[in-house]
């Protein structure tokens, strides 16, 4: 190069080639950086922060769930602890349908023990009580919860002396389920030298509602 005919104009030139140069090097460089970014970004984070944004939100909806099944859980408690008096009451009260069903051989026991003979002992029909404030309906519209118990009426004959008898009625009132006796008629049995009687009449028991519904 003859520096002798060099110029200012040859010498920016030359400065403003290599600048240029220089400046497309480093856009180029920050342009691919920038592209390598993105697709990292896309391909690997993007959806690594998806898939913890899923698990975070499935994490809040499980502890919602669990929130809401510990008040759940707490109001049955509360709910059963209150029915625990009325059902143990009921329970010990009011016969279930299996022991209706052996009403029977239970009568059939506290009269053997007096001398005793039930010659007759008849179930009907049982009858629904409502519960307070709902009116009396047709069999075809009741449903469970109108329903306080069911009150079972009895048929029965009894013979045998009557002193027996009063001791078996003592008996029977006794027994911790509830029963009744609505209708009585005692007859002596005629020329009998042994003093025997015939008690005829109506005994009634009371039955849970989900039993008899």
């Amino acid at each position: 190069m003859d520096l002798k005919n060099l110029t200012m104009s040859d010498l920016k030139a030359k400065f403003s080639g290599a600048a240029d140069k220089k400046t497309l090097i480093k856009f180029g460089i920050g342009f691919g950086a920038i592209i390598i970014f993105l697709i990292i970004y896309y391909a690997i984070l993007n959806p690594m922060v998806k898939e913890r944004k899923v698990k975070y939100e499935d994490k809040l909806l499980k502890e919602n769930e669990i929130t809401q099944f510990e008040n759940e859980i707490i109001q049955f408690k509360a709910r059963i602890k209150k029915l625990k008096p009325e059902f143990e009451e009921s329970s010990t009260l009011f016969h279930s349908k299996a022991e209706v069903e052996d009403l029977y051989q239970s009568l059939s026991r506290h009269a053997g023990v007096n001398g005793l003979v039930i010659s007759k002992i008849e179930k009907k029909k049982p009858i629904a009580v409502m519960k307070e404030g709902i009116a009396k309906q047709s069999e075809n519209n009741l449903t469970p919860d109108m329903i306080s118990y069911y009150k079972i009426p009895v048929d029965f004959e009894i013979k045998g002396k009557f002193l027996g008898y009063i001791k078996f009625k003592r008996a029977v009132s006794k027994q911790q389920k509830m029963l009744n006796f609505d209708k009585e008629t005692i007859s002596v049995v005629q020329n009998d030298s042994t003093g025997a009687i015939v008690a005829t009449g109506v005994l009634t028991i009371v039955g849970l509602p989900n039993e008899f519904f």
